[in-house]
């Protein structure tokens, strides 16, 4: 046990003090999104829009986050990522605060919109900040640091979210989401000052590539949307189906999706480094995180047990342990070509891409055809990413991405 504590002690070593502050920030920042896990069941229940309108404000939501992404990675290249973030974690708590007065559909849609502008401007900045704190050869680590946040975030959020709504109301659960997104901008311009990154985040390539140009990248992109498409269900209709199916109350699915993120705590810095330290390539790591999500949604066909639910969750989460922080480092990586805000947007527009339609699609499809039916599909374009993956691989056999 105590070989076991130390191995997972010194896989958080040789990080840099930045690295780890910028971790911090991002931990209050993502506590306080505890909004989102629940927002589906927010507007079914609360305000009772049906499953269609439900789906087409999860598309506002992803429309948002792809301007948001976009517009922070031009803001980033030109502004530079500290101001950018902290505008974005300011301005979005005010916005989290106020939304909580809007209960009609299209007010909805707009606030949703914006609000995702604003908070999701944030993503593409704090990509280039990470790699300007961060040495070069820790950096699929220091992702996987500012991804154990984001989870140990959303594992508190999600279980402390579930018993606000069902002490306090959901009223509430906006006022906290605001004021910890306030926090940590504050917090960011306490502990963290752009002089201290690296010197590398100087170096500026005399003939960038477009990102927009690079097939490779543009090919990876499209395989990361497909993967997103599959993993967003776990923030709008997979509660649903939880709630549907094995009839759970938002406590009991707060804790389950606080489950996810705890385990990402526990495991996911010791499992990185022992991955890196195998000779697979990135590129085949992230393949094998896709096959593990896809195999998440199809064992929800086939075992009809409340048990599977936990079996499901499980896969999901070693799958995305695997897939995220070495997609992530590869687009960091490739990043180097040109200018490093186009590059880290794009990375995160595909997760908006996914946003826009994959809420959107998942709940018109468990409407007109059922749950069933819908994690086969989700199973299918899981398959999907992964022969475009396999194609990168069988393409590029040099790479070391």
């Amino acid at each position: 046990m105590k070989k076991i504590f130390l191995n997972y002690i010194e896989s958080f070593k040789g990080l840099s003090k930045e690295v780890w502050w910028l971790a911090l920030i991002t931990l209050i920042n993502r506590a306080g999104t505890m909004v989102i896990p629940f927002l589906s069941l927010y507007l079914t229940q609360s305000l009772e829009f049906s499953l269609e309108n439900v789906g087409s404000i999860m598309t506002a939501f992803g429309l948002g986050s792809l301007v948001g992404n976009w517009l922070g990675g031009k803001l980033t290249d030109v502004l530079g990522y500290y101001k950018v973030m902290f505008a974005s974690l300011i301005l979005t708590g005010a916005a989290f605060i106020g939304i909580q007065h809007l209960d009609s559909f299209w007010p909805i849609c707009i606030g949703i919109f914006i609000l995702m502008v604003i908070a999701d401007a944030f993503r593409p900045a704090a990509f280039v900040a990470l790699s300007a704190y961060s040495k070069p050869k820790n950096k699929t680590r220091s992702v996987t640091l500012i991804r154990l946040a984001i989870n140990l975030g959303f594992s508190a959020g999600p279980a402390i979210g579930g018993l606000i709504i069902a002490t306090l109301g959901y009223d509430k659960l906006f006022w906290v989401d605001g004021t910890t997104c306030i926090l940590a901008g504050f917090l960011l311009i306490a502990v963290l000052h752009p002089k201290k990154a690296t010197i590398l985040s100087n170096i500026h390539n005399e003939n960038p590539t477009s990102a927009y140009k690079d097939y490779y990248y543009l090919t990876f992109i499209g395989a990361m949307i497909l993967l997103a498409f599959a993993f967003v269900q776990y923030f709008s209709t997979i509660p649903i189906y939880y709630s549907d199916v094995y009839s759970l109350n938002e406590s009991q699915i707060g804790l389950l999706l606080a489950g996810n993120g705890f385990l990402i705590f526990a495991i996911e810095m010791p499992l990185i480094k022992y991955l890196e330290n195998k000779k697979w390539s990135s590129l085949t790591n992230v393949i094998i995180g896709l096959v593990l999500i896809g195999l998440s949604f199809l064992i929800l066909n086939i075992i009809h047990w409340a048990g599977i639910l936990l079996i499901g969750m499980l896969l999901m989460t070693i799958g995305e342990m695997i897939a995220f922080p070495f997609s992530n480092a590869i687009a960091m990586d490739r990043a180097k070509r040109g200018k490093q805000g186009e590059y880290m947007a794009l990375y995160s527009m595909s997760f908006s891409i996914a946003h826009i339609f994959g809420h959107n699609s998942g709940m018109r499809s468990i409407a007109s055809f059922g749950y069933n039916t819908t994690w086969y599909v989700i199973s299918i374009i899981c398959i999907l990413g992964i022969l475009l993956l396999l194609h990168l691989k069988k393409t590029n056999k040099n790479s070391i991405i």
